[in-house]
């Protein structure tokens, strides 16, 4: 990692990624570092909007590369104006969700293509990949239970949300080194007490403390 960090959780619908990234940045700003919360889709007024459209049950039936389209042009912008230049002056960004979840819902969900899929996001991103990627990892009955008033992608059907779960496993057993699972259906404090470590020794060997 470079003196700042870029650290993404991902995970299916009601794993815990905004409660865990809450948790991770306290522990981060309780040790000094300066630290950007984010999200995606989001993370800038223009992210904001196109976030609306994508999840926005109004737009039910949305093609799928349409949408495949939307979350890269989502991502491009919020990698440009605040990923990017947070990490470059050495802050640690916590995201919630990035590539690796359009690859899942659209690439395997949509039936699109990982490496299509992975490839549209990288060139909208100039490249830019987390140094970390947290998957909290849960089976999509127990997720979905989690939710209340849920928007167009958590409304799809469980077989869909089971290829998202096989997507995000396959791609965390495809680079161990840069993914940390988790069963996210255990302990929420000793689910942040092993993201912390994890992140902390993360920091330290690449002299980001």
């Amino acid at each position: 990692m470079p003196a700042g960090a870029f650290i993404a959780l991902e995970g299916g619908e009601g794993a815990g990624k905004s409660t865990q990234g809450g948790l991770l940045v306290q522990h981060l700003r309780d040790r000094g570092r300066e630290v950007v919360w984010t999200r995606e889709p989001g993370g800038t007024p223009a992210s904001e909007a196109i976030r609306t459209i994508v999840l926005s049950p109004e737009f039910e039936g949305l093609d799928p590369r349409a949408e495949a389209l939307l979350f890269a042009a989502s991502r491009g912008e919020h990698a440009a104006r605040v990923i990017r230049p947070a990490v470059e002056r050495g802050a640690v960004v916590v995201c919630d969700r990035y590539v690796d979840s359009s690859v899942a819902y659209q690439g395997y969900g949509r039936s699109l293509g990982a490496g299509a899929v992975r490839d549209l996001s990288l060139w909208a991103t100039g490249g830019l990949l987390p140094d970390l990627t947290i998957l909290l990892d849960v089976d999509p009955v127990i997720g979905l239970g989690r939710l209340s008033n849920p928007d167009r992608l958590e409304a799809e059907p469980i077989e869909y949300h089971r290829a998202v779960r096989a997507g995000f496993l396959e791609l965390a057993a495809s680079d161990p080194s840069r993914y940390m699972t988790l069963d996210a259906s255990g302990d929420v404090n000793e689910i942040a007490h092993a993201i912390a470590d994890r992140v902390d020794s993360a920091l330290a060997s690449a002299g980001a403390e």
